[in-house]
């Protein structure tokens, strides 16, 4: 059982560099690199909910997300590429949901890019469905509107 912790500034490089290494896979499909290789992961430990998970004295995973008013957003998810396929994005992925439910919202959302094939097959596994294909901030992504990046939904049963 994981027991993700809050990050903190001090957790900010470390961060940085496991979303680097996470996503490192994706940049030959991609020609380019994915968003989360791009974010001001400063920020985003200011401004959204983060949560890392460490194993052997290191950052493991990490898990951003993004409360709004009817709905929580996934908006990065990582696992270091030695411990994929163990089962850490999965439980992660039942501590966002966990954290809707505590937060009374109804459903989760997040997004991907089309050549993310694996990530697309567990969260559809997961129960998330895809809504639509579009460009988005020049990434092919399958968003959830047209106005917006988001890609999959997942209601969530009381």
């Amino acid at each position: 059982m994981l027991a993700p912790r809050p990050a903190g500034p001090a957790d900010v490089e470390a961060i940085t560099a496991l979303v680097r290494e996470a996503y490192a896979k994706y940049l030959p499909r991609m020609g380019q690199e994915p968003k989360p290789m791009t974010a001001d992961y400063g920020r985003a430990v200011a401004e959204h909910q983060m949560w890392v998970v460490e194993e052997d004295g290191r950052l493991a995973a990490v898990l951003e997300l993004i409360p709004e008013q009817d709905y929580l957003m996934i908006e990065n998810i990582a696992v270091v590429p030695e411990m994929q396929g163990r089962g850490m994005g999965r439980e992660l992925m039942a501590f966002a949901e966990a954290e809707a439910r505590r937060r009374d919202l109804p459903e989760m959302r997040l997004y991907t890019h089309e050549t993310m094939v694996e990530n697309i097959a567990l969260y559809t596994r997961l129960g998330y469905r895809e809504t639509a294909h579009k460009e988005v901030e020049g990434f092919r992504r399958r968003p959830f509107c047209a106005r917006a990046g988001y890609s999959m939904v997942k209601p969530l049963a009381d």
